[in-house]
This record gives structure tokens, C-alpha cells and sequence, in this order.
């Protein structure tokens, strides 16, 4: 009976690395964690165990990485399952080496706003999970009584909105209400998690194309952010025990405001996201609506500013922020830019683009897995058990071959709507195992043939 999993390699990326090194770690399949790591390549004899109750896995050249953690997920279900679900969401996820998910409150019906909320999701998640799934709750106008039932019921903080949702269950909330639910988060010492754009005149921003995408791009300038940041900064100031936190920072122009919180010692945090990264305004074609997000993808002066604050910590993470819908909401059909859905596709293809474009700016591999583990993992508050390869944390990793092109096809993608802008496009560093508490739950050759979906609520 295999009561061990041993991975062996000679690339195998360890906490504080910057590069892979020869290494062997072993899991404990009846807890699923780390129970040793040994430099160089170790024998079972060595290592002290029974042969025949080791599966040993021989990783040779692949680089071995630790699980990834997305913290910023929308799998939509219940209620919006022809969008996505957690069935192909947590696929998609493990295809590209993510084995904790979080998922956002919103675009599901009912939304995670209350505790019987978070129940019905829970319900309908158990046994479609092919990774750890965790949740956000949030915070809309007049529910600020269900924040501290939500913690108690597990959700790891709270999101809201500072701009219209774009969906009529989830409305954006004011200042007011934002004191209110911040009181409550103080007795907890919370994360409180902002769309970082402040409602604005919209329409003055428009131009006569819908198609064009400098008429959406003008709609979303990098003031309606900078302004946000601003409140979200007062507010910090004034509730230092609830941590907040921007999500999807697009703009440059928000990161002087954010630099000197950090300089102030404030407990503020930041996202990136992989399309604010390695796509630009600039190449996006009129009409292709699968660019359309919010807040938008900017120009290639404003993502290089974006990569500088990643590199020197003004930006914590990067996450997905996968936000897919049906292909109608999209408007394939007339490619009216400003009526279609805001929203990326991404999940499986996060790791091999950041590799792709950090290679071209000689980011190290392991500032990559820390941005898109390690840092992650804290956000979320798994620092304990998840975003490192360390004894005692759980047995989640990853076979990369950092050098393999491949092209992106729909074929080959695993969520539910396969539209994408990275469709066609050529990257570099592929997935070819994941593993979840040492148990195999993606092979890139086989698929997910014969694998168990062992994923589990968190």
C-alpha cells in the first residue's frame, strides 16, 4: 500500500530561492503534507522509508514549484453556471498548476453576502473540486450585520465595490456604509478587499465608436482609480486593524499614493493582474471585446510602471481575476465594446504568461512563484499551509518544463467559455503535472482521465 509520495529532481524550487536546486520532498498521503525535504537527490533508504510503500516520482529536468494560489476567482455558480462553474473553473485552474482557489462573491446567484449564501455555494461545490476552493464574502449596501457571521462561517474577507458591479445583486456601496461595515471588521481585524474605482460620470468619456477600443479606454480613465486609492487610503488610516486591499490595480498613476501608505507603515496591500502585465491598449484590434475589462487594460508605458512596482514590492501579488460569461454578453456578433461583458478569461494560462513576459525583463522564476504563491497564500491567510514547499505545509506542486512553447487554442483551454485574448498567441513554460496533497490531479498528456477530484472547501 503507497503511503508516501517522493518527488525527486534536479530542479526543484525551495522558499527563499531564486532559482530551482537538486532536492527530494516527501508527502504523507494520509495527511497530505510535507513531511521531508532533503537537499540533493535522496534514495528511499536514505530517506528512511519502505520502498513499496513509496510512489516515487522522478521529475528529472522539470522544475518542480509549489501549488499556486489564485486569490481572485469568479466560477459563478450557483446561478450563472453557463458562465462558469466549479467543475471546469477548478479544472482550468489545476491545468495550469493552481491548487487554491478563492472565489469572489459576486456573478453567482445568490452572491456570497450572507451566511445562508455561502451555504448554498458550499453545497453545490462538494465534490466538483479538482483544487482547494476558499471564499471571499462581500460587502453591499445595508448587510454589514453578516459580516462577522460570514467570518465565523469560514469566508477569508470581504469585497466590495466602489463603481457599479455590473451585475443588479451586487451594488456598489458609498461611504457611509463603508464606516459601518469597517467597525464590524475592526473586532475581527479583517481584510476588507476594494474595486479600487470611484463611481463617476461615465458618459462624458465617450466617444462615437463603441468599437474602438481607445472609446472604452476613455471611459475608464486612470483618475476614476487614483481616486479610489485616495478614499481607500483615509479609510485605512482611520481603521488600522482592518487591512484593505486593492484588487486589479490597472493604473500607474495610483502607485505614488500607494508607495507612501507603504512608507507610512499602513497595512495595505496590492494585486496585479496577469492581463495588466502582458497585454496593451495599443494591440488591441477594434471590435475584439474579449479585451474588455474593468477597470482596462492600459497602455505599454503604463504596464512597464506596473512591472517596476511589482519588482520592488509596491505591488504584493498577481492574481487571475478570471471573469468569464456566455458568448452572447460579449457581443461577438457587433463587437460593441462598451455593451459588452468587462471581463478576461485567464485561468490555466497565468504561470506560462507571467514566465513569458518576466523572461523578457530577467525576472527570476522565484519572484514569479512568490508573487503568484507565497504572497497570495498570506493574502488570503494560508500562510501556514499553502504557497511554499516546507515540512508541514501541504503537499501541493507542480512538474513545469520552464522551456516548452505552445501555442494557446480553445482546444486546449479548460474553462467553460473558451474565449480568450490570449487565443493564438505563443508562450513559454508549460504545466505538465499538478499535484494536491500529493495526490496527481492534472497530467497534461492524459488530461484529467481516471484522476480523482479531491479538492477541498478551506
Amino acid at each position: 500500500m503507497v503511503e508516501f509520495i517522493v518527488c525527486s529532481g534536479r530542479k526543484i524550487l525551495l522558499p527563499g530561492d531564486t532559482s530551482p536546486s537538486p532536492a527530494t520532498i516527501v508527502v504523507h498521503l494520509s495527511t497530505g503534507k510535507i513531511i521531508d525535504i532533503r537537499e540533493g537527490q535522496a534514495s528511499c533508504d536514505e530517506l528512511g522509508l519502505n520502498r513499496r510503500a513509496v510512489e516515487w516520482i522522478e521529475a528529472g529536468d522539470l522544475v518542480v514549484l509549489p501549488g499556486l494560489v489564485d486569490a481572485h476567482v469568479h466560477l459563478n455558480e450557483p446561478g450563472r453556471t453557463d458562465w462558469e462553474g466549479f467543475w471546469t473553473g477548478t479544472r482550468a485552474a489545476a491545468s495550469g498548476g493552481i491548487t487554491t482557489v478563492v472565489d469572489m462573491p459576486l456573478n453567482s446567484l445568490p452572491p456570497t453576502t450572507t451566511v445562508l449564501n455561502l451555504e448554498a455555494k458550499k453545497q453545490v461545490a462538494m465534490g466538483q473540486l479538482h483544487t482547494d476552493v476558499a471564499f471571499w464574502g462581500g460587502i453591499i449596501p445595508g448587510n454589514q450585520d453578516h459580516i462577522l457571521p460570514l467570518v465565523e462561517a469560514g469566508v477569508r474577507g470581504f469585497k466590495c465595490f466602489l463603481i457599479e458591479s455590473g451585475v443588479d445583486e451586487f451594488p456598489c456601496i458609498e461611504e457611509p456604509d463603508l464606516h459601518k461595515a469597517m467597525k464590524k471588521l475592526e473586532e475581527v481585524s479583517g481584510v476588507l478587499l476594494f474595486h479600487a474605482e470611484l463611481a463617476d460620470d461615465m458618459e462624458r468619456y465617450e466617444k462615437p465608436d463603441p468599437r474602438e477600443y481607445s472609446t472604452f479606454l476613455a471611459s475608464r480613465p486612470q483618475d476614476l482609480e487614483t481616486k479610489a486609492i485616495s478614499l481607500i487610503i483615509k479609510l485605512q488610516r482611520l481603521y488600522p486593524a482592518v487591512r484593505c486591499h486593492i484588487v486589479h490595480l490597472s493604473a500607474a498613476s495610483g502607485l505614488p499614493l500607494i508607495r507612501q501608505a507603504k512608507v507610512d507603515g499602513l497595512p495595505l496591500t496590492v494585486e496585479t493582474c496577469f492581463h495588466y502585465l502582458c497585454l496593451s491598449a495599443e494591440d488591441v484590434p477594434a471590435g475584439h471585446t474579449e479585451f474588455k475589462c474593468c477597470p482596462p487594460v492600459r497602455e505599454a508605458s503604463n504596464r512597464d510602471k506596473l512591472w517596476e512596482a511589482l519588482i520592488d514590492g509596491t505591488i504584493d501579488c498577481v492574481v487571475s481575476d478570471h471573469s468569464p460569461c456566455i458568448a452572447e454578453l460579449k457581443r461577438l456578433d457587433d463587437g460593441d465594446i462598451m455593451a459588452a461583458w468587462g471581463g478576461i478569461s485567464t485561468l490555466g494560462l497565468g504561470l506560462s504568461l507571467l514566465w513569458t513576459e518576466g523572461s523578457k525583463r530577467g525576472v527570476p522564476l522565484g519572484d514569479i512563484i512568490d508573487w503568484t504563491s507565497k504572497k497570495t497564500a498570506e493574502h488570503v491567510g494560508f500562510e501556514s499551509s499553502k504557497g511554499k514547499l516546507q515540512v508541514g505545509y501541504d503537499g501541493d506542486f507542480v512538474l513545469w518544463d520552464e522551456s516548452a512553447h505552445y501555442k494557446v487554442t480553445k482546444e486546449a483551454l479548460q474553462f467553460k467559455n473558451k474565449l480568450s485574448p490570449y487565443e493564438g498567441m505563443t508562450l513559454q513554460g508549460q504545466v505538465e503535472k499538478t499535484y494536491l496533497r500529493g495526490v496527481k490531479v492534472f497530467d497534461r498528456v492524459e488530461g484529467f482521465q481516471g484522476l480523482p477530484s479531491t479538492g477541498r472547501l478551506l
